[in-house]
């Protein structure tokens, strides 16, 4: 894949299929069916409140967000960013759906079941490239909004995308890792191989690696969806190559666990090591010094956005398209993880919801943790 290709791309071509679609290939009367559906005034359904600001009172639209991984921790931030939008805006609550363990069949279960509900808006981490194009076809002709969120796919139809640019952020990270390691072996801990969640993050470290570091050897190591044994599978794959030179993750339950092995195992100095997200565990261990960064994708905007994207669409009557949201890439290291071990908020999924006081100053971050 082109580094250059990024997810900003593959939105527009989503948005691009999805009018396509409304337009002609789902016919007029899908595109008629969203329009009425999406007029958030002369929709019917029970009125939620006056509205939110100056904007009219609404129907109580009820919002579905299906995931892939429904009890994994790095999600916390999503879930209370949702809820915060909710409440915000007056709405129900959105309903948290999907599977517990990645499976695809489970959360296309959950799609169709939403959509004969009658959802009014759906949110879905397009993890799989062929499994929901039918059932966001569906939704759209029945004028349902589809936002993906977390993870999306090349040849789907949802209105945008709400995440990281994973294979950007992958490739950078192969980038960073060259700078520490250019001989030997490196293992790079990934939960769902294959995943569009994931997958593209170990694609980018591997390319970039080619370019800045050919000879070091990159191994992939499946630690699985369930977040409880990830721990036990980068444990073993360390055991069985006590000679790598570093030790990194793509998601966030294998990050914790290296950060939990180093500590374990004292390996502090002893060997590199980093990934992604902001797990107490992670954060302490950037902290120690156990890991040298971890990159922080924001899990509370890909939560808050969907919901306000979904809200003014229908309120408009489709007029605000949502747009695509890079919600980011920063790598956190020693030298500024610190707010996000004090704060302990909720916004990193922490329990803390108080008022967050900016520091005096704020030093702009190096070239190298911005993307854009």
């Amino acid at each position: 894949m082109n580094p250059s290709r990024s997810a900003e791309d593959a939105g527009a071509t989503s948005r691009r299929r999805a009018l396509k679609f409304l337009g002609a290939g789902g016919g007029a009367v899908a595109a008629g069916a969203l329009l009425a559906a999406c007029n958030g005034v002369q929709s019917g359904g029970s009125t939620s409140s006056p509205g939110a600001g100056a904007f009219p009172g609404t129907p109580a639209w009820n919002f579905v967000f299906i995931n892939h991984v429904t009890t994994n921790s790095f999600f916390n931030p999503t879930r209370t960013g949702l809820d915060d939008a909710a409440k915000l805006l007056g709405l129900p609550t959105p309903q948290w759906t999907g599977s517990a363990e990645g499976n695809v069949a489970e959360m296309a279960s959950a799609f169709s079941a939403a959509i004969n509900r009658g959802a009014h808006g759906i949110a879905i981490a397009l993890t799989d490239d062929n499994a929901f194009v039918d059932p966001t076809k569906q939704a759209l002709a029945k004028g349902i909004p589809v936002i993906a969120y977390n993870a999306t796919a090349a040849g789907n139809f949802p209105l945008t995308y709400v995440g990281q640019d994973l294979y950007q952020s992958g490739f950078l990270m192969g980038q960073r890792i060259a700078k520490d390691v250019t001989s030997g072996k490196i293992l790079v801990g990934i939960s769902q191989p294959g995943g569009n969640n994931v997958q593209p993050r170990l694609d980018g470290i591997i390319d970039a690696m080619k370019q800045a570091a050919p000879g070091v050897q990159v191994q992939s190591v499946n630690t699985g969806a369930e977040q409880a044994n990830e721990l036990n599978a980068i444990t073993a794959a360390y055991d069985g190559n006590p000679g790598a030179t570093g030790i990194y993750a793509v998601d966030a339950g294998s990050t914790a666990s290296i950060a939990q092995l180093i500590k374990n195992r004292n390996l502090h100095g002893k060997i590199h090591a980093g990934g992604y997200d902001t797990l107490s565990d992670t954060l302490n261990g950037v902290q120690s010094g156990a890991l040298d960064f971890t990159i922080d994708q924001s899990a509370y905007l890909q939560g808050f956005l969907p919901v306000l994207y979904m809200y003014l669409y229908r309120l408009s009557g489709t007029l605000v398209a949502p747009p695509f949201t890079d919600t980011g890439l920063t790598f956190v290291t020693k030298e500024n993880v610190g707010p996000y071990v004090s704060a302990n908020s909720k916004f990193e999924g922490g329990p803390k919801a108080d008022l967050i006081e900016m520091p005096p100053s704020i030093p702009l971050p190096p070239a190298s943790a911005m993307t854009h």
